[in-house]
C-alpha cells in the first residue's frame, strides 16, 4: 500500500502539494512535523505536513520527502484550524499564511550559491555578454546566489545563463540548506577539578606568585563565586581582575581553569517580583464581576473603558484568574511602544512568566518564544505582543486581551494574509475554547456595534482611577487667531500661554502632530514648482536634521535642493508643518527646556521607543512632539497639557473612516494628560472649531459619535452594516492597469450589480512606480459571504488566464479598513 502526505509549502499557491513516504516515515509522521522536500526543478522547502493519507495525486507523479526535520509537531492541530480559516476568509493561501506565521529560521531554503571556478583560468572571450556580467560580479564578490544574479541581469529567469557558465566550466554551484537558529551559547570558567584538594590548591598558588597577574585572575575567581555562588562568565572575570582575555586563555590552556558553555534564553526577565499589586476601587470591582458574569454566556466582552480608568488592572486580576487554572493568557497590543511600557507592569505582577513577541525581536530571540509557548514552559504563561503573536502554537489558551482594539495597526495591509488580528483573536478562542476581552477607550464601530446586537457582552467603565477628573477639552479657532495676528509660528498665543504655566509648575507637555518631517511641500515661490518623487505621485518631504528630500512611500532622498529645478529661482519656501518643524519652534519659543520627539525617524533601534519613553517618565524631557505613536496607551504621570496643532488634516481625509479615526487619535491624545490628582488641559487647534467631530470630542461623547457614524454607514452602505472586500490592481504600466481594472470591474457587475463601486485611483495614484487602481464590493447582509469570495475568486482566475493580463497583480483584501 502506497503512503502519502499533503504538504504546506511557504509559496502563495492554491493547491497542497502531495509528497510520497515510506509506510514507517507514515508511522512517525503527525499533521504539524516540518519536512524538506523537493519542489519544481532545483529548489527545496521547507513544508508542513498537513494530513496523511493513502490516495496518490492523480494530475502528477509524488516525489519523495527528502528528510524529516522535527521529533514533535511544530505547529498544533487548533493552529492549523486557523490557518485554514484565515486563508479561506482572508482570500490567501495556506502557503501564505505559513510564511507569515512561522519565524524566519524555521523555514528552511536552499539558497542555491554560486562560486568561481578557482581550477582553471577561463578564456573571457567565449562568454556572452550576460555571462561576462555575472562572471565579472564573481571577481569581486566571492559567491552570489541565484537572487543576486536576477538583480545584475534584472531578469527573473537566470537559470539558462548559469547553465551555460557551468558548462564552460566557468563557475561551480554550492547548495546550502542550512538551520538559521544558534542558541546563544556564554562562557564561564571555573577552576580545573584536578585543584579540589586543600594541598593541591597551595601549591598552584605558589606556582603563579611569579606571575602576579595569573595569580589575580585565579584569587578574582574565587572571590566572585564566593559572593554570588553563581557560575562565573568570561566576561565578568575579566572585567574584575583588569586581566587581558589572553591571561585568561593562557590559564585554560595551562589546564588551571577550565571553561564550559551554558545555553541561555536572549530574553531574559530581571527583577523580583512584587506582591503589591494595586488594588481595584469599587468600579473597577463592579466591572469585573460583570466581565465574569457576561462570560458565561459570551465568548467575547467588550469593555469600553475611559482613558486613564485602569483597564490594565483589571486585565491583571483576570488573568491572575486563568493562570491559577494553569492556563495561557495573550495580551495583544497595537504598538510595540505600548510593550515596553507594560512588559515592567505585567513582570511586576507576575515576574518570569511573561514572554514578549513582536517585530523588533531578533529571529532568534523569537524562536525562543514559539518553543517555550510551544512546550506549555512556565516562561510562557503570559504572552505579550503585536499582531503576529496570534499565530505562536497555544496548547492550553484561556484568555485572549486585545488591548485598543481599535487601533488599525492591528489589521496587516502587505504582504498576505491580511488579517485583522482582533477578529482572528475572536476565532482562535473560539477553536481553544477560551474568552476574549476586547478593551478600548473608544471602540471600533465594529465591536461596539456587535455589542449592540448582544453578539458580545458589554461593560463599561466610567470612572477614572483615584476619580481624577476627565481632561479639559478647550478648541482653539486658528483662523480667528491668524487673523488677529495671535500666532508664532503654527502655536496660537492661548497654546504658549498654556504651555508657559505648566511648564512653570514644572508639568510635562506632549504636543501631537500627525506628519513626519519638517514640511511635507516645498515649493518655488517664483514659479510654483515643488520636487516630486520620481517613482511615485507624492511631493517629497523635507528632513531638516538630515538636509534632505524624502518620499515617504518609497523611501526615495535626494539633497535639499539650493535652487529650483524648474527656473533656477533660489526662493524655495516650505510649506506645511511635521514634527521636526514643530520641535525647532518649540525650542526657539522655550529655549530653556529639553524638547523631545518621537516618530518614525527617532525610534528606528530595537530600544528606540524605550530610550525615549523612559526619558519622558524621568522627567528628563520637558516636551514631548510626537505622531499618533504617542496616543497609543501610553501612562505618563506628569503630563499636564495635551497640544493637538492641526485637527483638520485628519478630518479631511478621503476614506470613509476618516471621522471615526480622528475622534478615537484626539481623545486618546487627551487622555494621556492629567492622569493623576490635577486635572489635566488640552487644547485642539483648528481651522473649523464647529465641526460635528471636534464638538463630540470636546465632549467626551462617544455614543453621539457612534450614532451619527452609523447613520452614514446605513445610508451609504459601509460596514459594520454591509462587508466588504476591496481589490487592488498595480502595473507599472498606466493604460495596462487601467484596461485590467475595467474588465475585472465589469465581470463583478455581472455577478454583484451596483454593489461594484470603481475602477477609482487612490489619492496617490502611483507608489514605487506602480499605477494603483481600486475597486470595491460590499456584500449586504443576507448575501453569502463564502459565495461571494467564491465568485471574486473565479473571476481572478480568468482574469489571470488572460495573457494581457498576466503581469498585473491583484490584492484581495478582505475587511480592508
Amino acid at each position: 500500500m502506497a503512503y502519502f502526505i499533503d504538504v504546506i509549502i511557504p509559496v502563495p499557491l492554491q493547491k497542497l502539494f502531495t509528497y510520497s513516504v515510506t509506510a514507517s516515515e507514515s508511522e512517525f509522521l503527525k499533521p504539524g512535523m516540518r519536512v524538506a522536500v523537493p519542489f519544481g526543478k532545483s529548489k527545496i522547502y521547507t513544508g508542513i505536513v498537513f494530513k496523511i493519507h493513502n490516495n496518490a495525486p492523480t494530475t502528477y507523479e509524488a516525489k519523495e520527502i527528502q528528510q524529516i526535520l522535527d521529533e514533535e509537531p511544530m505547529v498544533n492541530q487548533n493552529q492549523l484550524l486557523l490557518w485554514e480559516w484565515i486563508a479561506s476568509y482572508y482570500m490567501c493561501t495556506l502557503g501564505d499564511v505559513m510564511r507569515a506565521a512561522l519565524p524566519n529560521p524555521f523555514i528552511l531554503e536552499n539558497e542555491t550559491v554560486v562560486v568561481r571556478n578557482m581550477t582553471k583560468t577561463i578564456d573571457e572571450s567565449i562568454l556572452k555578454d550576460d555571462e561576462f556580467l555575472v562572471y565579472e560580479a564573481l571577481h569581486h564578490q566571492s559567491s552570489l546566489k541565484i537572487h543576486d544574479i536576477s538583480n545584475i541581469l534584472d531578469k527573473k529567469n537566470v537559470l539558462p545563463v548559469i547553465k551555460r557558465l557551468i558548462e564552460k566550466e566557468a563557475i561551480s554551484v554550492e547548495e546550502e540548506v542550512y538551520e538559521k537558529y544558534k542558541p546563544k551559547l556564554v562562557r564561564y570558567v571555573k577552576l580545573h577539578s584536578n585543584f579540589s584538594s586543600e594541598k593541591s590548591l597551595q601549591n598552584l598558588l605558589e606556582d603563579l606568585s611569579r606571575a602576579p597577574k595569573q595569580s589575580d585572575v585565579v584569587l578574582s575567581l574565587f572571590s566572585i563565586s564566593a559572593k554570588t555562588k553563581k557560575p562565573v562568565k568570561v566576561a565578568k572575570l575579566a572585567e574584575e581582575s583588569g586581566a587581558s582575555s589572553a591571561i585568561i586563555k593562557s590559564l585554560i590552556d595551562k589546564g588551571v581553569l577550565e571553561e564550559y558553555y551554558i545555553q541561555t534564553d536572549r530574553v531574559q526577565y530581571s527583577g523580583e517580583e512584587t506582591e503589591d499589586s494595586k488594588k481595584l476601587n469599587t468600579y473597577q470591582k463592579t466591572a469585573l464581576a460583570e466581565i465574569k458574569s457576561s462570560f458565561q454566556d459570551q465568548n467575547v466582552t467588550l469593555l469600553h473603558g475611559v482613558t486613564s480608568s485602569g483597564k490594565t488592572e483589571v486585565y491583571v486580576k483576570l488573568i491572575e484568574e486563568v493562570i491559577a487554572q494553569g492556563k495561557q493568557v495573550l495580551y495583544l497590543l497595537p504598538e510595540i511602544a505600548l510593550t515596553a511600557q507594560l512588559i515592567t507592569r505585567l513582570q511586576n505582577y507576575f515576574g518570569e512568566k511573561v514572554a514578549v513577541f513582536h517585530s523588533k525581536y531578533s529571529s532568534n530571540e523569537r524562536v525562543e518564544v514559539w518553543n517555550n509557548v510551544l512546550n506549555n514552559s512556565p516562561k510562557a504563561q503570559i504572552v505579550l505582543g503585536a499582531r503576529s503573536s496570534i499565530f505562536l502554537p497555544f496548547n492550553d489558551l484561556g484568555l485572549i486581551i486585545v488591548d485598543e482594539e481599535h487601533e488599525q495597526s492591528f489589521k496587516q495591509f502587505d504582504p498576505a494574509p491580511r488579517y485583522h488580528a482582533r477578529d482572528t483573536a475572536v476565532v482562535l478562542a473560539n477553536l481553544c475554547l477560551a474568552k476574549v476581552l476586547l478593551g478600548s477607550a473608544t471602540p471600533s464601530l465594529e465591536s461596539y456595534f456587535n455589542a449592540k446586537q448582544k453578539k458580545y457582552g458589554f461593560v463599561e467603565l466610567k470612572h477614572r482611577y483615584n476619580d481624577v477628573l476627565m481632561p479639559d477639552i478647550e478648541l482653539v479657532d486658528i483662523k480667528d487667531k491668524l487673523k488677529r495676528k495671535r500666532m508664532k509660528g503654527h502655536f496660537s498665543d492661548r497654546l504658549i500661554e498654556e504651555m508657559t504655566d505648566a511648564l512653570k509648575e514644572e508639568h510635562q507637555i506632549i504636543l501631537f502632530q500627525n506628519r513626519r518631517g519638517f514640511s511635507p511641500i516645498v515649493e518655488c515661490n517664483t514659479c510654483g514648482h515643488s520636487p516630486q518623487c520620481p517613482n511615485c505621485d507624492v511631493s517629497l518631504t523635507y528632513h531638516q536634521y538630515r538636509n534632505q528630500l524624502r518620499c515617504h512611500y518609497c523611501g526615495y532622498n535626494m539633497a535639499m535642493l539650493q535652487d529650483c529645478m524648474a527656473c533656477g529661482s533660489q526662493d524655495l519656501d516650505a510649506k506645511g508643518f511635521g514634527t521636526e518643524q514643530i520641535e525647532e519652534e518649540v525650542k526657539i519659543l522655550f529655549p530653556n527646556h529639553n524638547v523631545g520627539r518621537m516618530d518614525l525617524d527617532t525610534t528606528r533601534g530595537k530600544y528606540g521607543y524605550e530610550k525615549i519613553i523612559t526619558a519622558l517618565e524621568q522627567q528628563e524631557i520637558d516636551i514631548l512632539v510626537g505622531t499618533q505613536m504617542l496616543t497609543k496607551g501610553l501612562d505618563f504621570r506628569n503630563v499636564k497639557l495635551v497640544g493637538i496643532m492641526n485637527a483638520d488634516n485628519m478630518l479631511n481625509f478621503p476614506d470613509f473612516r476618516a471621522h471615526e479615526r480622528s475622534f478615537q487619535l484626539m481623545l486618546q491624545v487627551a487622555g494621556r494628560a492629567g492622569r493623576t490628582e490635577e486635572r489635566g488641559k488640552v487644547l485642539i487647534q483648528t481651522y473649523n472649531p464647529h465641526h460635528n467631530i471636534l464638538q463630540q470630542v470636546s465632549t467626551n461623547n462617544y455614543i453621539d459619535m457612534f450614532n451619527e457614524q452609523m447613520n452614514d454607514r446605513y445610508n451609504f452602505k459601509y460596514p459594520p452594516v454591509y462587508k466588504q472586500i476591496k481589490i487592488i490592481l498595480k502595473h507599472k504600466d498606466y493604460n495596462k492597469t487601467e484596461t485590467a481594472a475595467i474588465w475585472f470591474a465589469k465581470s463583478l457587475r455581472q455577478v454583484f450589480g451596483d454593489f461594484v463601486l470603481g475602477p477609482e485611483s487612490p489619492p496617490i495614484a502611483r507608489i514605487r512606480n506602480q499605477f494603483h487602481k481600486n475597486i470595491l464590493v460590499k456584500i449586504p447582509k443576507q448575501q453569502s459571504l463564502s459565495k461571494t469570495k467564491e465568485a471574486i475568486i473565479k473571476i481572478n482566475n480568468s482574469f489571470q488566464s488572460i495573457k494581457d493580463f498576466r503581469s498585473v497583480r491583484v490584492i484581495l483584501n478582505v475587511d480592508n479598513f
